[in-house]
């Protein structure tokens, strides 16, 4: 595998994973990073996720990740970032910042080095790729909420 062709895993393991969040939230690719042998794909959500679904989100994607048999590999002490890795050692982060904004990074394994093109689909929402990201500016009637969801809704794992 070279860095173009793992590149384009990391657009489809977040293709899919973004595939995977009901309702859909609003995104933008950020990075593209080639390193020596290795590319960084992120994508920040201009979604607004609200506090009180944070947990529901993350939640979302932790689901989404494990069953695609990805290995959680860690979760921060304040539950707002995962990182998982797929078993053929890609590495796989979301973290929710300020003002409620996700934020998804795949870094791919050493590969063989090759050129590397920007994400080849466009984003999902305003395209930030070239400039700074705003603060989320997309409001959801679902992830934006500030109601509390039932206790009968999807929690974290």
């Amino acid at each position: 595998m070279n860095m173009q062709e793992a590149a384009d895993r990391a657009d489809a393991i977040l293709d899919k994973t973004f595939a995977a969040i009901k309702p859909p939230v609003r995104w933008t690719p950020t990075f593209t990073m080639p390193g020596d042998c290795y590319v960084d794909r992120d994508r920040t959500v201009m979604t607004i996720i609200s506090e009180q679904r944070r947990a529901a989100f993350l939640g979302v994607v932790e689901r989404h990740w494990k069953s695609e048999g990805y290995e959680l590999v860690d979760v921060s002490a304040n539950g707002l970032a995962a990182n998982f890795r797929t078993k053929d050692g890609f590495q796989l982060q979301v973290l929710v910042g300020a003002h409620g904004q996700a934020h998804f990074s795949v870094t791919t394994p050493c590969v063989e080095k090759s050129e590397v093109s920007d994400p080849a689909g466009p984003p999902d929402g305003p395209d930030y790729s070239q400039q700074q990201v705003p603060a989320p500016n997309v409001h959801s009637d679902f992830w934006s909420s500030s109601d509390p969801l039932p206790s009968s809704s999807p929690s974290r794992t």
